[in-house]
């Protein structure tokens, strides 16, 4: 008995369901099969474009939907899906040339605006990429897609309770596959909401078809929470043979878990092949900063140096796409160190309602990379103590003041107590959304360049404890140097030598300057002499906070692990057992210094170091 011909609509929905099951090379054979006895069937063609997409097949993909619109030009979804094809294959002014083609006919679809959105995004204007998903999201407040790409680029553009706030609701939005609860649980992960990210990413693990960019975003969630040994396996799962255009993507992450298994050679050689792929300046940073440490880990300093050298360059050439409004401005010059206290107004502060020590936050500060997150775990570890991830609350606080109409910070003692209340509880309201502090618990805020804004925390809080971290500003500077920050304007601050070590300068002079003038109640933690005597550092920081000695800030390793996530660059670090590795790592670059050195002789001599 002969077998039935499945007619084209049983074709049709075989490959349609397909698709939407993530079964992607099924899907893709079922509409070349129909193909082959309709040439010229366009719903058959659309769904194998959309195949080839989803294989990271751009190229093809393109070919398809060019055949599309040439046959049937009027069709808007034609030049909308080319668009989409020629953004992901990187031809992003043919992308933009498609879309406007399609806007002809309708600009106002939600799913129209997500796309060109996402052609912004590439093409790294953050600025119309925002607004034109904003506007996608009024149109469909509840597209799952859609709103993880605004959160992204309000995310990228610092925006951080924006972002947040727009991811609000996550869990009953529609058309969450597990290609998007990946990448929401990397967004809610970078925006520190650890609980709701590790829900997101249980979600996407659950689905038994991923495709490989679901799950190597997979592999970066799992890295980025100290999980390296699951990220391993699930690496595993996605060969090079079947990563596609992923293969980027995919030497990048073998490369980043050699390096956390201590296999630095192997790394080299990951991301030496993932360079060999990218030919744009701008887009090799993200392999570059890695590689040099790398280099570094394996004693090729030269080969480090230089691979610096060309990782910054790429990452102001990407900054130049991004924001090129800062770049014609210039590096951050730290303009705030130009204006301190006025001794004779801080002889009138008073504010009878200013919180006791026991009810204020205490604040960890310090020249970033001078070791404030391996301190706020130690700190955090004890029970009385709660931190949050590096935010910008104290800056908002100030806001206020500044939006009531306080000239800061020479002219504070006439600030009204409702204002400084006002402050205040705006401060407080923040931190809130970020954590809960149970009765008796005192907030740590560490964010290391608050030592800018000493007037602030002195006014606000004249009873807090601060901690300040100070390690041989040598070493700091080259381990700034190494680091791929991600603020822009102090990744430009940190693009050459000469000007860092100006920035470090003024900031250490503000520092001491307001210090003698406020008189705050100050412990400094001497990076060197913290992870040498750890016993002894820790306990007397607990005699300074006026805290009972808890054994469990003995293992900052183990509170980093407990936690998972670590919102700043030493997350990998600090789940490792306190040690001085870090110490006198400048060494072997100091001849590159050049009169860095010579602008940092007073830092040097007020804390003791040499070079």
């Amino acid at each position: 008995m002969r077998t039935a011909t499945p007619s084209r609509a049983d074709l049709l929905r075989q490959a349609f369901v397909l698709l939407g099951r993530g079964q992607i090379n099924e899907a893709e054979r079922a509409c070349r099969h129909l193909l082959v006895r309709e040439p010229a069937d366009s719903a058959a063609a659309t769904l194998l474009g959309h195949a080839l997409l989803a294989k990271a097949c751009p190229t093809e993909a393109v070919s398809v939907f060019t055949t599309l619109t040439r046959r049937e030009p009027t069709q808007r979804t034609h030049w909308q899906n080319l668009g989409t094809a020629l953004r992901a294959a990187g031809r992003l002014d043919d992308a933009l040339a498609a879309y406007t083609r399609a806007a002809q006919d309708d600009a106002n679809s939600a799913d129209f605006l997500y796309n060109v959105g996402l052609l912004h995004l590439d093409r790294a204007d953050l600025e119309s990429a925002t607004a034109v998903l904003e506007t996608a999201v009024r149109l469909a407040p509840d597209d799952a897609a859609i709103r993880c790409a605004w959160a992204d680029c309000l995310h990228r553009r610092m925006r951080t309770d924006d972002a947040l706030e727009a991811l609000a609701g996550w869990e009953d939005w529609r058309n969450l596959d597990s290609e998007c609860a990946a990448r929401l649980a990397q967004l809610l992960l970078s925006l520190g909401a650890a609980e709701a990210a590790e829900r997101a990413l249980a979600r996407a693990r659950g689905d038994p078809h991923l495709n490989a960019h679901t799950a190597l975003t997979i592999v970066q969630v799992l890295e980025r929470t100290n999980r390296v040994t699951a990220a391993r396996e699930q690496l595993a799962r996605v060969p090079l043979a079947t990563a596609g255009q992923r293969t980027v993507e995919r030497l990048e992450l073998e490369a980043l878990l050699a390096q956390r298994e201590g296999r630095h050679a192997d790394a080299c050689d990951f991301y030496r092949k993932a360079l060999e792929r990218i030919d744009a300046l701008h887009a090799r940073h993200h392999q570059l900063f890695p590689l040099a440490r790398s280099l570094d880990a394996l004693g090729e300093y030269e080969a480090a140096f230089a691979t610096l050298r060309e990782a910054h360059a790429s990452q102001v050439a990407e900054l130049a796409r991004s924001a090129p409004d800062m770049i014609a401005r210039g590096a951050h010059t730290m303009g705030i160190t130009q204006f301190g206290c006025d001794a004779d107004d801080i002889a009138r502060w008073y504010d009878p309602h200013a919180p006791a020590a026991a009810a204020s936050p205490i604040f960890v500060v310090g020249f970033p990379r001078s070791g404030t997150t391996l301190l706020e775990q130690a700190v955090d570890a004890h029970p009385a103590l709660e931190s949050m991830d590096e935010q910008p609350y104290l800056q908002y606080a100030l806001d206020v003041l500044l939006e009531r109409g306080a000239a800061y910070p020479h002219r504070l003692a006439d600030v009204p107590d409702q204002d400084l209340a006002a402050a205040r509880e705006h401060y407080f309201s923040r931190v809130r959304r970020r954590v809960a502090l149970a009765p008796g618990q005192r907030l740590v805020d560490k964010n290391p360049l608050n030592l800018l804004r000493l007037p602030v925390i002195r006014r606000l809080f004249p009873n807090a404890r601060i901690l300040m971290v100070v390690r041989h500003p040598c070493d700091v500077l080259i381990s700034c140097y190494m680091q791929h920050f991600r603020a822009p304007d102090f990744a430009l601050l940190c693009a050459d030598l000469d000007r860092l070590a100006t920035g470090y300068r003024r900031a250490m002079d503000f520092w001491v300057a307001q210090y003698e003038l406020l008189a705050p109640a100050v412990r400094e933690v001497c990076y060197e002499r913290f992870v040498a005597d750890f016993d002894r550092e820790i306990r007397s920081i607990c005699e300074f906070l006026e805290l009972e000695f808890d054994d469990a800030m003995l293992a900052p390793a183990e509170r980093a692990r407990r936690r998972r996530f670590v919102s700043t660059p030493s997350y990998a670090q600090v789940v490792e057992p306190v040690n001085t590795r870090a110490v006198g790592r400048s060494r072997p670059y100091l001849h590159h210094f050049g009169q860095a050195v010579q602008l940092l002789e007073p830092c040097l001599a007020r804390w003791g170091y040499t070079h």
